[in-house]
């Protein structure tokens, strides 16, 4: 597949098969993540497959919680009808975890270092493009508070668990969504 075609194709996908995803495959999804970019090659991630239900099941029970605490907090009406139950057929979920010992040289800059999250964020693109081209729906979640996930998945306090990357073979076809024009979010400066 070709990658600007995979680009272009690759959607959110929220209703997933519960039918199982081979380990092999599931590695080759990762394999992609590890050949992101990332400052002085420090390759500031880890990856948790979870696919046991109960950890599953308590994943979810944070992403209802803090979407009621969004609800409140925020007063977006349209969170009270944006459901969670499509995690529920997820067969597998990747927790990316950062370590901000990973960072680069921003860690001495102004506003500190954010270098390790923006290469976890390249490694998560990387997966959902793999997953796309191995035919699997791919997610990229992170519907919950940072200590409450860290807690759940007993990550050391000075990591950072980024992202979910929900994965499974998609149960229809998702949503198209469109891209505003270029021509809207460039500046050339020249």
């Amino acid at each position: 597949m070709d990658v600007f075609e995979a680009m272009r194709e690759r959607r959110s996908c929220r209703n997933f098969s519960p039918e199982p995803v081979d380990r092999e495959t599931i590695e080759r999804v990762l394999e992609a993540g590890t050949w992101a970019p990332s400052p002085m090659n420090s390759q500031p991630w880890q990856f948790m497959v979870i696919t046991n239900q109960e950890m599953k099941d308590r994943i979810i029970a944070e992403s209802e919680r803090c979407r009621q605490w969004a609800i409140e907090k925020s007063g977006w009406k349209w969170l009270g009808g944006y459901k969670l139950d499509f995690l529920k057929s997820v067969p597998v979920m990747i927790a990316v975890i950062g370590d901000p010992k990973g960072t680069g040289l921003d860690q001495f800059q102004e506003e500190g270092g954010i270098g390790y999250q923006q290469a976890c964020a390249a490694a998560i693109q990387n997966m959902h493009l793999a997953a796309h081209a191995l035919g699997l729906g791919s997610l990229w979640f992170t519907f919950f508070d940072k200590p409450a996930m860290r807690e759940i998945l007993d990550v050391e306090q000075e990591k950072t668990p980024l992202a979910l990357v929900c994965l499974g073979k998609p149960a229809g076809e998702p949503d198209k969504m469109g891209r505003k024009p270029l021509e809207k979010k460039v500046v050339y400066m020249e």
